[in-house]
């Protein structure tokens, strides 16, 4: 599983290092992030790009993760 932790970090770059780890054919990707926006974004990008997703809430993060 690739593990992207994108805390702290300001849209678009959440979207950009996502879409980095999908073009190294990586099936299984776990994406950190700290804000309900970029959750949304994270999920909408990984499902379009055919990424079944689900979210694990942190205390003060999210996870979310994307299986093919």
């Amino acid at each position: 599983m690739k593990e992207v932790d994108t805390r702290g970090l300001s849209c678009p770059e959440p979207i950009m290092l996502t879409q980095e780890a999908t073009l190294t054919g990586e099936n299984n990707i776990e994406v950190l992030v700290d804000t309900e926006v970029a959750k949304e974004n994270v999920i909408r990008f990984l499902e379009n790009a055919g990424y079944k997703t689900s979210v694990n809430e942190e205390k003060d993060y999210y996870k979310v993760i994307g299986n093919k």
